[in-house]
């Protein structure tokens, strides 16, 4: 009689290293699988043509050239949010305060541009909120970083928490700057005089917005991978205690690292302001610090992939809004849609690192 307990069906074991076509062949199933599935919803909840839709999706993001550039200075503002939010990943400091970091930079910028408008010439007020927007972004990830590295303190809810006091913050000189009065919102700023708003190149109004964020992801993937900075932040990341060992100042490199997180993320408050809206709101962010971290994890901290997946993300709720638009139907079906879509993307990320094996048959174990 035999009394071994009898095996599982299967089990979950670690896979090897894949090449990179291998993985991108998983994430591209996964894709097809995704749109095959959002095709049967559509038809049965909607009764619409699910390739009509997915040809809605496409054009709002590609329909028309303004839509184009609306997208790529999408892509460029959720890119630079994911690219400063990564140094800090990547050394398993989970800093989720991008949202507030981007927020108080914005507001350094709006701070000048309102205060220093009769005083300075345009350029010298340009000058002044680049700085005060870097510097301020960097003061607000300085806090839980000092925190983090002195006391060891959990840097997830601290940077969360500090993104509500970011926003109370705006909110409060929303009111303060109103225009007009009792509007409860600042408006434009300077309309007419176009102070503090970033020079238009050529026809294209975000063009130096994506310039400025292409150079700065540049410069992010040198730093992160042939740098020494970069290399400290990878061995912090991998072991706290290997670090120590081999001589690499800890609480230093977790407060640097953070410090340019927080001015990457005052940079994108600037772009925002000076660059694009030339307003300040509570909203003018946009959950963009949120949607950054699904950015830079499906990238694996990877600046340049990060650019992949940053358009994912856009072009996807460009086309939930195309959806809602062209078939009448509730904003909220496009964004199932997407759910659905990023669902299958992220699942497939467990099947790159895992693999399932099944029991062999009895008459397989016993030859």
């Amino acid at each position: 009689m035999n009394n071994r307990p009898r095996e599982p069906l299967f089990h979950i074991a670690k896979r090897g290293t894949l090449r990179w076509y291998q993985t991108w062949a998983i994430r591209g199933g996964a894709l097809l699988l995704a749109l095959i599935v959002c095709g049967i919803i559509t038809s049965s909840v909607t009764g619409e043509d699910p390739i009509r839709v997915y040809v809605a999706i496409f054009k709002g993001s590609f329909g028309t050239p303004r839509k184009f550039w609306v997208l790529t200075q999408n892509i460029a503002m959720l890119l630079c949010v994911s690219l400063a939010v990564t140094p800090a990943f990547r050394m398993r400091c989970w800093n989720l305060g991008g949202e507030g970091q981007a927020l108080i930079g914005g507001l350094a910028a709006a701070a000048c541009m309102i205060l220093l408008s009769d005083s300075l010439p345009g350029w010298a007020v340009i000058v002044c909120m680049t700085v005060t927007s870097v510097l301020a972004g960097a003061i607000w990830a300085a806090v839980p970083a000092f925190f983090k590295a002195r006391f060891n303190t959990n840097e997830t809810l601290f940077t969360l928490m500090m993104n509500y006091v970011a926003m109370q913050l705006v909110a409060y000189y929303c009111v303060v700057w109103e225009s007009p009065k009792g509007s409860g919102n600042i408006g434009i700023i300077n309309p007419n005089s176009h102070i503090g708003w970033f020079p238009q190149i050529g026809t294209n109004k975000y063009l130096l917005n994506i310039i400025i964020v292409a150079l700065v992801c540049v410069a992010m993937y040198i730093y992160l991978n042939y740098s020494k900075h970069g290399y400290e932040i990878a061995v912090v990341g991998e072991s706290e205690r290997t670090a120590r060992y081999v001589g690499i100042k800890v609480d230093r490199v977790i407060i640097r690292t953070m410090l340019l997180s927080g001015a990457v993320c005052g940079l994108a408050g600037l772009l925002l302001v000076g660059g694009t809206n030339h307003t300040l709101t509570t909203s003018i962010v946009d959950g963009r610090g949120f949607t950054a971290v699904m950015v830079s994890w499906l990238a694996k901290f990877n600046p340049i992939w990060m650019i992949l997946t940053s358009f994912l993300l856009v072009f996807l709720d460009r086309g939930a809004s195309e959806i809602a638009t062209s078939f009448s139907l509730n904003q909220s079906f496009g964004d199932i849609l997407t759910g659905i879509i990023l669902f299958f993307i992220i699942g497939s990320e467990f099947f790159i690192n895992y693999q399932l094996k099944f029991r062999k048959s009895a008459g397989k174990e016993d030859k």
